[in-house]
């Protein structure tokens, strides 16, 4: 068991690294560099060497890459010119920002999909089913742009109800927070529920329809016994990598969401330097959104483990 935690850090870390060595190559494959992006049309003459030696663009990519992991993983990303502060102080806040958003879309959605894919996989074929798949199937097919427009337009303008641009000020509390965060989080939460609630059902269904769960059946074991004690213990274990993948997807769906909702978080920063060319901040985010990706796959792989003796007889 041990073993196989240290081979699944081991290969993350490895993953980790190899994405951000690709992600330094992408931006050093760019036309310019910072400089040129800073300076624009002054770029040139002695102003652009300053600059350059300033920021160590003279020396090889290797130690620049080496520089800037290192510094990234003691939480210092570098210097955002654009913006005239380090990197670490413009992520902090949003950082926070987005992930209470994509915390409480995880936490409303993880409970409630399962919920939902149980009752839809125990009650295969019937109304519950086919209402809970025709839902998910509308949830999974309809952009995030559209269900959080669709939203605005109804809670927003004509129930006003909630506010159709999120208003985020310092030192306000959750109280102050919550109605401007409630349609981003619906909007997260719909397409989260959709995705795990169809692969719960899935596994729901491959239990049921196994020997040991018909022979318990045969003995007459109560219903509600047989779906608490072996059916959803079962179906739960191959649902876990889907439910990792989900959330992880959620740093996809933060982005548009942060942007049609113009939420302060990370989503919205790393568009806003993309467009300002500010490729540290660009990197910055990029590797953080990286690290969460492999971080939630990660949880799942040792959760898995711990949860199902066979996976471990498999690693030995």
């Amino acid at each position: 068991m041990v073993s196989l935690i240290f081979r699944r850090l081991g290969f993350a870390g490895f993953t980790v690294a190899f994405v951000s060595l690709i992600m330094f190559a992408a931006v050093e494959a760019l036309p310019g560099n910072v400089c040129t992006s800073f300076l624009q049309r002054f770029a040139q003459g002695a102003r652009l060497e300053r600059c350059i030696e300033q920021q160590g663009l003279n020396k090889p990519a290797f130690e620049r890459y080496a520089t800037w992991v290192g510094g990234a993983v003691q939480g210092d990303f570098g210097y955002s010119m654009k913006r005239r502060k380090p990197i670490s102080d413009l992520i902090g806040d949003r950082f926070a920002n987005t992930a209470l958003l994509g915390g409480l879309a995880a936490l409303l959605a993880i409970p409630f999909a399962i919920l939902l894919g149980i009752a839809a996989g125990v009650r295969r074929d019937k109304p519950l089913d086919l209402s809970l798949s025709g839902f998910a199937m509308l949830a999974m097919t309809i952009p995030e742009f559209v269900t959080a427009t669709a939203l605005i337009y109804v809670f927003a303008i004509s129930l006003q109800w909630f506010p159709a641009v999120t208003i985020m000020r310092s030192g306000m509390g959750f109280g102050d927070m919550l109605p401007n965060i409630v349609l981003p989080v619906l909007v997260l939460s719909s397409v989260l529920i959709a995705h795990i609630m169809r692969m719960v059902r899935a596994s729901v269904i491959d239990v049921m329809a196994s020997d040991y769960v018909q022979m318990a059946q045969l003995k007459g074991v109560p219903q509600r016994q047989l779906i608490r004690r072996h059916v959803v213990p079962n179906a739960l274990i191959p649902a876990l990598n889907v439910i990792a993948l989900t959330i992880a997807w959620l740093l996809a769906g933060v982005v548009v969401v942060e942007k049609v909702f113009n939420y302060p978080g990370l989503g919205t920063l790393m568009i806003q330097a993309i467009h300002d060319r500010d490729l540290p901040l660009v990197q910055a985010i990029a590797l953080i959104f990286s690290v969460i990706y492999v971080g939630v796959n990660l949880l799942a792989d040792l959760a898995a483990l711990a949860i199902d003796p066979r996976l471990r007889r498999k690693g030995h």
